[in-house]
């Protein structure tokens, strides 16, 4: 569909589409279905078209996994709202997650140039609790404090971020991959506030790793 508005041509030439929808009165859109076939080119497309969401590719494997269990328990295909539901569950919203970002605060660490000293509020298990932490900026401080905390080492392999509507005001998103023994997991936040959304993302990827273990 890229392709199609970059070249500005009056063929179709999409593939497995031998017409196109517009000559029958629907749209790309509508004849899109997610049922437990799918792969992930197609749930990427509807929370990008739909909901401005451009998921990582790493993500878009991650999240396929999470829709197809789904498909494959339900039997069913799944409307475009409820896969962005289930996107929020998983990794935004985690109603049955362990922990939850509050605030934070970081200041210089006098004994060492270019190193931050973090205090971070979460609640775990329903308890507010501080954690402390030492980096070269906020998400490497929370993530240390984190790991110390949890007992689990965990480092960031990679990160995007990109605004959801514009505006001053408007919220950013934040994709956190995370690596730990035993593998890589994302997390994701959601904020007005860039810096609160990267390490609420933290807080989702610690909630998953935790879910993994039982």
């Amino acid at each position: 569909m890229k392709a199609i508005k970059v070249a500005n041509d009056p063929h179709w030439e999409v593939p497995y589409l031998p017409i196109d929808p517009a000559d029958v009165g629907r749209t790309y859109e509508a004849i899109i279905r997610i049922n437990s076939q799918s792969g992930k080119g197609g749930i990427a497309y509807i929370m990008a078209e739909d909901y401005g969401l451009n998921l990582p590719r790493n993500l878009q494997v991650e999240f396929r996994d999470v829709i197809q269990h789904i498909t494959d328990e339900e039997g069913k295909e799944l409307p475009s709202k409820r896969i962005y539901d289930e996107f929020l569950r998983e990794y935004v919203e985690q109603p049955e997650g362990r922990l939850n970002f509050v605030d934070h605060q970081t200041m210089s660490d006098a004994a060492v140039k270019g190193r931050r000293n973090l205090s971070a509020e979460i609640i775990e298990n329903g308890k507010q609790i501080t954690i402390e932490g030492k980096g070269t900026g906020p998400i490497d401080s929370f993530v240390n404090a984190l790991s110390n905390h949890l007992g689990i080492d965990m480092s960031v392999n990679d990160y995007s971020e990109h605004s959801m509507q514009h505006g001053s005001d408007a919220a950013a998103i934040c994709y956190m991959e995370v690596d730990c023994q035993g593998g890589k997991t994302f997390g994701v936040g959601i904020n007005k506030n860039i810096v609160t959304a990267s390490l609420e993302a933290v807080v989702s990827a610690a909630n998953r790793i935790l879910a993994k273990r039982g």
